[in-house]
């Protein structure tokens, strides 16, 4: 029965009319106020009824509410699954609507504001659009189906137990407690917040302002972000196997595993968080204080950057990527290989490097446990310390002036280090043959405060070296051992250079010039060699001391005799790899090479072993033709000799005039034949002891050259194909960052070339093809220093200022360039350290020119040209 209780108006038949509940004029049943409605089953409430704020209709399984009724603030409440037993308005007031058990409702459009659907367990809402200021709860048990549209200033929340399906996501937000949400992306993003408990899976949105919220106690996994996407991952949530595209960004606070940050995408590892394996794929990622970077590869110009109180963990990088441990941060494990760099201003541990992997240490920065492979190379700045580090074979480390070793630089054989006299630590040379360590600082004399260990100068040709650089053998007027650990070197200006080398004077020490000025090498006969003496011609390893040999005085042109004082010996073996005029082949000459009857047999000496001719000494090195004159590499080992008369003579062997030994300073790498002790004086000098001068004057030593080249087909009895070498003039020229990337040339027009530098470059190398001078022109010409390009004008543009940089032109010049008398212009080695300044690129790109004066030819090696010659076919 219809009527009014307690302000309740329950109906069980039919009631009409117009009230606004609960206070309006007209809400009243037979004079009965009222401020609620229960419809029970067979009811029906109808008219254009108004349900504002604190008015609750309750609607039961069979009841009618219809006629125009507006929810304008208050409540409805249904239980019934009648079509068009719930039919009513949303008024700009909103209000409330809650589907109990049992309840089904379609197609509700709230207006936008504070209007609120709940759907209890059991109950249906089939469709709804959402707008600014609606919420929508879907309990455990509840069920949203049809077509639902949450629009921006929305909020959906399903429950766990909670079952969606036909949801899109058009601009706010979904919290969702159920595994998985079923929704789907709309056009406008929106806002998806995983609660504990969840476990989601292949969120896709499209691209735009769509955000993806993963909550403590949350999972996601294989996420696909666009651009304008955004993932947080909050502490104590976790994704996994997220790809973030261009414009897309993630930021984590929690967990992310297995990430693929693509080219234009962003990472940010927050305080607290850790993201581990995965893939910077072109992207960026910062990793904040107290957050770790685990075991991921940046790759593709991808760059990962670790700040202070950061930490990076097996990390690989490659393929032009960039890993960056800023001043406080910390990277241990890191794999560099394939044109990747490493810029350490914090500190690095236990990294390796391998084939054209870069790793610069900058000012601050420390590297410890580090592995430089073969390709590989770390640069030390000033001001940077080097640790612990192994040098591979084909591997480098060069350490500016001001960088400090800190520890043992293991050079293994093959392997090649640059340091500086005050650099400190030690260094410890492997193998028997280990010519890869250059120290310079030195030229004007000095200490150098890094001990060197594992030094073995036992046999000449196979033994170490180290070089010094801007030093020549000219300059050194004596070699003594104040310890058994030292050598001193005292120059011919009163200078001394003093080594710290452990059990070096039970190696002795040998100094002449090489191919840049600075390398060790050996002049003697090989055994076989037949020395003329008054009686014939005698095999050189058969000369005692005491014995008389032929000696040619040019001069007045006569024979005389002259004693042998002191007969020398050692063993060489061949160091493959190096060009072949300082690997130790031998230099065959050909039986009548040089006249006929001259060599009357084939002559085999060492490559800086001078001949005779028309007054002048010529090292064999200089004459070499690859025809009647060769470096015999049939021959890999053997035994060698000095024979020295009282004064430097022009003798004989196998017919051949050349030169009796002139004692340098190595008499101490031989071992002396006979039984007769002989005490060697104070070291001899070319320019006042020889007896004839040394020439190494190219026209002269050119002109012979082709004199003998003449005489090849006459000698090998029919005509020898002239030797081809491809040659280029391209200097291939490009930069070479402290962070490790290849900046090309952005223009070129002649002589000039420009680059685009990235903010914050402080130095770059300038990287070329680079011949030597001896190679592509000829062996006559004695020049056998790499020649990159030579560079005049340096020019920084930047912010709209011009900067003249002149690091080049110093006398005192970076790593990787060419001492020269010019004032406007220096060669490059074919990588030359060119630093910019701290200051001049801060947080500003710039356009770097230079002015190439000249360049070339370069010999181009065969896989170079097979590389060529595929690429056009």
């Amino acid at each position: 029965m219809t009527g009014v209780t307690s302000g309740v108006l329950s109906i069980d038949g039919y009631v009409g009319g117009a009230s606004t509940i609960p206070s309006g004029p007209s809400n009243s049943y037979y004079g009965a106020t009222f401020s609620s409605v229960i419809i029970k089953s067979g009811g029906t409430w109808t008219g254009t009824n108004t349900i504002d704020s604190g008015a609750t209709v309750t609607v039961s399984q069979g009841g009618v509410l219809s006629g125009g009724a507006v929810l304008n603030g208050g409540s409805i409440i249904s239980y019934n699954s009648t079509s068009g037993g719930l039919t009513f308005a949303w008024g700009s007031g909103g209000g409330i609507l809650e589907l109990k058990s049992g309840a089904i409702d379609r197609a509700e459009t709230p207006l936008a504001g504070n209007a609120s659907i709940i759907v209890d367990s059991g109950g249906t809402l089939s469709g709804v659009v959402l707008q600014s200021g609606n919420s929508l709860v879907v309990s455990s048990g509840g069920t949203l189906n049809g077509t639902t549209t949450i629009n921006a200033g929305a909020t959906a929340t399903f429950s766990a137990g909670a079952k969606e399906s036909g949801v899109t996501l058009n601009g706010d937000t979904i919290s969702a407690y159920n595994s998985p949400p079923y929704f789907t992306w709309g056009s406008s993003g929106g806002t998806l917040v995983l609660e504990s408990g969840v476990s989601d899976t292949n969120e896709s949105p499209k691209a735009g302002s769509a955000t993806i919220i993963v909550q403590s106690g949350a999972k996601l996994s294989n996420a696909v972000l666009q651009s304008g996407n955004k993932l947080a991952i909050h502490s104590g949530g976790v994704a996994t196997g997220t790809v973030v595209s261009s414009g897309g960004g993630v930021a984590v606070y929690g967990s992310a595993s297995n990430t693929t940050v693509n080219g234009g995408g962003v990472i940010e590892i927050t305080s607290g968080g850790t993201a581990t394996g995965g893939t910077i794929n072109g992207g960026s990622a910062y990793v904040d204080a107290s957050a770790t970077l685990n075991s991921a590869t940046v790759a593709n110009n991808g760059l990962a950057v670790v700040s202070a109180g950061a930490s990076a963990n097996n990390v690989t990088v490659e393929t032009n990527a960039s890993l960056a441990v800023n001043s406080g941060g910390v990277a241990s494990g890191t794999i560099v290989s394939s044109n990747g760099g490493l810029a350490v201003s914090g500190s690095a541990a236990n990294t390796t490097v391998n084939n054209s992997g870069v790793v610069e240490i900058n000012s601050g920065g420390t590297a410890t446990g580090t592995t430089v492979n073969s390709g590989g190379n770390v640069y030390a700045d000033a001001n940077s310390i080097l640790g612990t580090t192994t040098v591979s074979n084909g591997g480098q480390i060069s350490a500016a002036s001001g960088a400090t070793i800190s520890g043992t630089v293991t050079i293994e054989d093959g392997g090649s280090a640059t340091i500086w006299n005050n650099a400190g630590g030690s260094v410890d040379l492997q193998g028997d043959t280990n010519t890869g360590l250059v120290i310079s600082g030195l030229a004007s004399g000095g200490t150098l405060n890094t001990v060197i260990s594992g030094f073995n100068g036992a046999s000449a040709s196979n033994s170490d070296s180290i070089e010094l650089a801007g030093v020549k053998a000219a300059d050194v007027s004596s070699v003594t051992y104040p310890s058994a650990d030292q050598v001193k070197l005292t120059l011919s200006n009163g200078n001394d250079i003093t080594l710290n080398i452990v059990g070096v004077s039970n190696y002795g020490f040998t100094l002449a010039d090489g191919s840049d000025g600075w390398l060790s090498y050996e002049v003697c006969f090989l055994s076989g060699s037949m020395i003329r003496t008054p009686e014939g011609d005698v095999a050189v390893e058969n000369l005692q001391i005491g014995d008389q040999v032929v000696a040619f005085d040019w001069q007045n042109n006569k024979d005389t005799s002259h004693p042998v004082v002191w007969v020398g010996k050692t063993h060489a073996t061949v160091r493959a790899g190096l060009p072949d005029d300082e690997a130790g082949y031998p230099v065959r000459i050909l039986k009548d090479a040089i006249a006929d009857g001259v060599p009357y047999k084939d002559m085999l000496i060492t490559p800086e072993h001078c001949l005779f001719f028309e007054g002048k000494f010529v090292p064999a090195r200089m004459l070499v033709n690859g025809v009647s004159i060769f470096y015999d590499k049939s021959i890999t080992s053997y035994d060698y000799y000095h024979v020295e008369t009282e004064q430097h003579s022009v003798i004989r062997a196998d017919g051949m005039l050349t030169e009796s030994y002139l004692d340098t300073g190595n008499r101490r790498s031989f071992r002396q034949e006979g039984s007769v002790v002989s005490l060697g004086g104070k070291p001899r000098s070319w320019e006042e002891d020889a007896a004839a001068p040394l020439c190494v004057d190219r026209v002269f030593v050119e002109a012979l050259f082709r004199k003998l080249e003449c005489r090849e087909n006459s000698i090998i009895s029919h005509e020898v194909p002239a030797l081809t070498l491809t040659q280029t003039h391209d200097p291939d020229l490009h930069l070479l960052t402290q962070t490790g990337a290849v900046i090309r040339p952005m223009r070129h027009s002649g002589q000039q070339y420009s680059f685009m530098l990235p903010a914050g470059t402080q130095s770059v190398r300038i990287v070329s093809r680079a011949s030597r001078p001896a190679d592509v022109i000829g062996p006559f010409v004695d020049d056998r220093r790499h020649m990159g390009v030579a560079i005049a004008e340096i020019h920084l543009l930047s912010a709209k200022q011009q900067h003249n940089i002149t690091a080049h032109l110093q006398t005192e010049k970076p790593a990787g360039w060419h001492a020269t008398d010019w004032t406007d212009c220096a060669w490059t080695n074919g990588n030359a350290v060119l630093p910019l300044g701290e200051d001049l690129l801060n947080g500003k790109m710039g356009i770097l020119s230079m002015t190439i004066r000249a360049a070339g030819p370069y010999l181009v090696d065969d896989q170079e040209t097979a590389e060529t010659e595929a690429r056009s076919a």
